[in-house]
């Protein structure tokens, strides 16, 4: 007999938000110089994703345009296999091809009839394997779905055997990242300010539950807030933003050492989070400048995590986020400026009861007609100019069915007319950054992603700050 859950309204919110062009799907690709047993991976996702979370085994039914929610329903005819694509990578399986097929399956929506989710084990990548990942939102937020995809690796190859211990269902394996993020949220229960404080060094902003609900207490009073989010108006008119199309383009960082971005923050009384901000922001400028679109600042939306990570994730896991507009002052000329400009913003979100209220602004899209949320997904998503994702990878190396993970990327989805969605990844010492765009709108992310690069070099380049 089914089993069938009423939909929460913030899943259901990211399950409505849909569209040909651009599809609330997270994608993530990790790659390995070796490939890994085909066979011994299917039984990891089997005991480590597919049982321990239902969702995986659920599809989403029902939910009228008008009135109604969706529901979660046991999918009655569920196989393993119909969510396991083995394909091979075209020559030359460099970067460019592996880039080209997942920026073209990125706009493959996924099956409705089925659980919404799919893995594609992908042979022939620089001699080795990639495996891509397209999970729906409406699934989870993409900080919970990185936990779940890390919780499939193990810290050697020799965790994880082709005979698994089936999980407690209570507690499903968490896999090395447990390691990053029990200190962190530890270390996040001193103060009300702490509730905003950024996990890893500064990459990735969060919040422990307590203070979500002193926060909560604190947002019902701020209009300003809410007036920040709804009635922010569109971002500056620039080459980033217009009408979306369906193609995509994807590129990629070569890996970047992080003990000198560490460097580069100690010597500016910095973060990691404010110094990869403003290498972006650097970025962004140079691209905006070399196509005579330069404006004073433009504006995007950041996640800001309302989960406590010292917990282990709920089975049925869901949206447990909001998302707080960051101004990037692309106008500035100077490396340093504009590093000490995202400094100040970065300040202000520590303390903001923003990430908390746009949670509650989700959580109500979800639960109005399609037209209305229609509407203000289009009022939300003109407020920014791309939405950027700052996640911190296990600090050691990593294994997947046996076989080391070389990188990962885990990218956003971006709604409504939103053209870009940059992810930003720290793993075993190194941080990558990708860019995802709209082809029609920023055909060639690789001058983004290399501008990223070349703003490092300038800021690593300034003298310590006194």
């Amino acid at each position: 007999m089914s089993t069938r859950h009423t939909m929460g309204s913030a899943d259901a919110a990211w399950l409505r938000m849909d569209r040909p062009e651009n599809l609330m799907v997270i994608n993530a690709v990790m790659w390995f110089d070796e490939r890994p047993d085909w066979d011994r991976l299917r039984e990891v996702i089997r005991e480590r994703l597919v049982e321990p979370y239902p969702r995986f085994r659920q599809r989403a039914v029902g939910g009228a345009p008008v009135v109604g929610r969706p529901a979660w329903e046991d999918d009655p005819a569920f196989d393993l296999d119909l969510h396991l694509h083995r394909v091979a990578l075209p020559a030359p399986g460099d970067d460019a091809a592996l880039q080209a097929f997942v920026a073209d399956r990125m706009v493959v929506p996924l099956d409705r009839s089925r659980p919404l989710w799919e893995y594609h084990l992908i042979d022939g990548y620089r001699g080795g394997a990639a495996v891509l990942a397209r999970i729906h939102h409406a699934i989870a937020d993409g900080i919970a779905l990185a936990r779940v995809m890390l919780s499939l690796t193990d810290a050697t190859p020799q965790d994880g055997g082709r005979t698994l211990t089936p999980p407690d269902p209570g507690h499903p394996h968490r896999g090395p990242l447990d390691a990053v993020l029990r200190p962190a949220a530890a270390a996040l229960g001193a103060t009300r300010a702490a509730a905003g404080a950024l996990l890893h060094e500064g990459v990735e902003v969060v919040t422990h539950p307590k203070h979500t609900i002193d926060l909560a207490a604190h947002a019902r009073d701020d209009a300003q807030a809410l007036a920040k989010l709804v009635l922010a108006g569109s971002d500056a008119d620039t080459v980033l933003r217009g009408h979306a199309g369906i193609p995509e383009r994807v590129a990629w960082s070569p890996p970047l050492d992080l003990p000198e971005i560490k460097d580069v923050a100690h010597d500016h009384g910095a973060t990691v989070n404010d110094v990869l901000v403003a290498a972006l922001t650097g970025a962004l400028r140079d691209y905006l400048l070399a196509r005579e679109s330069l404006v004073d600042g433009i504006r995007v939306l950041v996640p800001f995590n309302l989960r406590g990570l010292d917990e282990p994730l709920p089975r049925d896991l869901g949206n447990r986020f909001g998302l707080v507009t960051l101004p990037l002052a692309v106008g500035l000329e100077k490396p340093l400026e504009r590093l000490r400009a995202v400094m100040r913003e970065m300040a202000k979100i520590k303390t903001s009861p923003e990430g908390v209220v746009s949670y509650a602004v989700l959580s109500t899209m979800g639960a109005t007609p399609q037209q209305v949320e229609t509407a203000l997904v289009d009022l939300f998503s003109a407020s920014g100019s791309a939405v950027v994702t700052n996640v911190p990878g296990p600090r050691e190396p990593v294994y997947l069915a046996g076989t080391e993970v070389a990188g990962v990327l885990v990218w956003a989805p971006v709604s409504g007319n939103m053209a870009m969605s940059v992810s930003i990844f720290s793993y075993a010492g190194t941080v990558r950054v990708g860019v995802m765009t709209d082809a029609g709108l920023i055909p060639d992310p690789e001058a983004i992603v290399a501008g990223f690069a070349a703003e490092l070099e300038r800021l690593a380049a300034l003298p310590a700050s006194a």
